[in-house]
């Protein structure tokens, strides 16, 4: 990432438009996004020396000549950087290159130690490969990957520490990182963000487990380039890179202010410059800051310290063996076999973990579509996360027996998981019975409770014999909750048949 200053305060004086809106004026224009990502990388220690790349400790405390380039320090590279980063190219369809070079990428900035950065440019690890994600306007598309390289972090700079100076951690100063450039494939906003959430779940600890993906912790930071055409056109027009973007919704909210800017200057024959733009995530603005160099105004020197990557075929066989099941072989897995629609299949494939559990829970019942239904509709609800189930598979099959063998209805059984979660020794009937949800079958009882609800609701009981049948259901859910939830709704259901001839 290359950081800058300056820039013109009044280009940017305008309220950001919501994400995926466009101002007037904006029919007929189209947006042409790319996006480079940044990924810190979930090493021990940094990409080139043997300090610490833990995060949040106090600054400073994790430097050493090589991250700080002191005179005479040689780099060396980290060995399981380089096998994440193959992982990464290798789940996005990339070719891996089996040499690859590092060279200086040389700008001057106070977060930049040795004034250059240990990056990829003429040879990257991988090139090649896409990225399917579902757009909101277009449907499934497939953003092409361009590139993935290796390099190293910048430090971090902080303007609030101490008054009138800005303050320099260097931590971060050499943490790993791959970068992820793609094709000016993406068409809107909305389509930025669905393709950063497919690639966060895909790396992060739900699946690859190459990165822990935390924007809040700036392990995964977005530069986007986005130009405006006439719809439809295939040209490629002057673009502007908007930096600072650490969160999914403020990349939506940047692009879609950066496109309308664009859009309403071409609406009054306006050019556009190649400039860096800032995101100020308070304003929901962005503004410029400099004119955009050119790749050879970083004046990439080759890095003569560190020889060429070579990577042996035995090596990268083992590594493209090595992947998991990843999501998008998962989804099709999931509705051939179990019949599951593409959105299901996507709810429960959101991380390996929920994969295997909605797969056991589903071979344990036998009913893909019943098992799908209890995990997204029940058992995720007692998640904290939202993605993980802490029930054991076993423990949701018995509350599931339960219900199918009628002693327990459906909506009973969500009061009876969270209790099941608290008193794993107990038996689910057990519980069932401490919380007074068994269903009653006695038919004596069922017919005493149908008669109160009829005499309670004489103008339903005359539309139901009027032949608006439809009452019935109202009438079950009458009786039921008049038994406090017991009553089997089956039951009851026959009961109020034989009341109403």
């Amino acid at each position: 990432m290359t950081p800058g200053r300056g820039g013109d305060p009044a280009a940017g004086a305008r309220t950001a438009a919501e994400p995926g809106r466009r101002q007037s004026g904006a029919a007929g224009w189209e947006a042409v996004i790319g996006l480079e990502v940044h990924v810190q990388l979930l090493t021990r220690s940094k990409m080139f020396c043997g300090c610490s790349a833990r995060f949040g400790d106090p600054p400073n405390t994790h430097v050493c000549p090589v991250c700080l380039g002191l005179p005479g320090a040689l780099p060396v590279p980290n060995e399981r950087a380089v096998r994440l980063a193959a992982r990464a190219a290798y789940a996005l369809g990339c070719t891996v290159h089996p040499r690859s070079g590092f060279a200086r990428k040389h700008y001057f900035y106070p977060d930049l130690p040795k004034g250059y950065q240990i990056s990829q440019f003429e040879e990257p690890l991988a090139t090649g490969g896409a990225l399917e994600c579902a757009s909101p306007e277009r449907g499934p598309i497939a953003v092409r990957i361009k590139r993935l390289h290796l390099e190293e972090d910048a430090g971090k700079s902080f303007h609030d520490r101490v008054p009138g100076r800005t303050a320099v951690d260097f931590n971060r100063a050499g943490v790993p990182l791959i970068e992820i450039v793609s094709e000016p494939d993406l068409r809107s906003p909305a389509e930025a963000r669905a393709y950063l959430t497919v690639l966060k779940r895909l790396l992060g600890p739900g699946y690859l487990a190459v990165s822990n993906c935390n924007m809040e912790e700036g392990s995964l930071r977005v530069d986007a380039n986005l130009s405006i055409r006439p719809a439809g056109s295939p040209e490629l027009r002057t673009r502007t890179e908007v930096k600072n973007l650490n969160s999914f919704s403020g990349v939506e909210r940047a692009l879609a202010f950066e496109r309308d800017r664009q859009i309403a200057a071409a609406a009054r024959g306006e050019g556009i410059e190649q400039r860096t733009m800032l995101f100020d995530p308070a304003s929901g603005e962005v503004r410029p800051t400099r004119s955009k160099e050119e790749a050879h105004d970083y004046r990439y020197f080759p890095e003569p310290d560190i020889p060429p990557l070579v990577l042996k075929d035995a090596w990268l066989a083992a590594e493209r063996k090595a992947l998991p099941e990843l999501p998008a072989a998962k989804r099709e897995r999931f509705q051939a076999e179990f019949r599951l629609s593409a959105p299901e299949s996507a709810v429960v494939t959101a991380t390996a973990a929920l994969g295997d559990y909605f797969e056991a829970f589903a071979r344990a019942t036998g009913d893909g579509k019943d098992a799908w239904n209890w995990v997204a509709n029940d058992l995720l609800a007692l998640s904290a996360d939202g993605e993980s189930i802490p029930l054991p598979v076993g423990r949701a099959v018995e509350a599931r027996a339960l219900v199918r063998a009628g002693k327990v209805s459906r909506l009973a059984a969500r009061r009876l998981l969270p209790e099941m979660l608290r008193h794993p020794a107990a038996s689910a009937e057990a519980l069932a019975a401490g919380l007074g949800v068994v269903q009653v079958s006695d038919a004596g009882a069922i017919e005493g409770w149908v008669r109160e609800t009829l005499a309670a609701h004489p103008a339903e009981v005359a539309r139901y014999r009027a032949g608006e049948a439809k009452v019935l259901g109202f009438l079950v859910g009458q009786v039921v909750k008049r038994s406090g939830g017991t009553a089997d709704p089956k039951a009851v259901s026959a009961a109020l048949a034989v009341a109403l001839r």
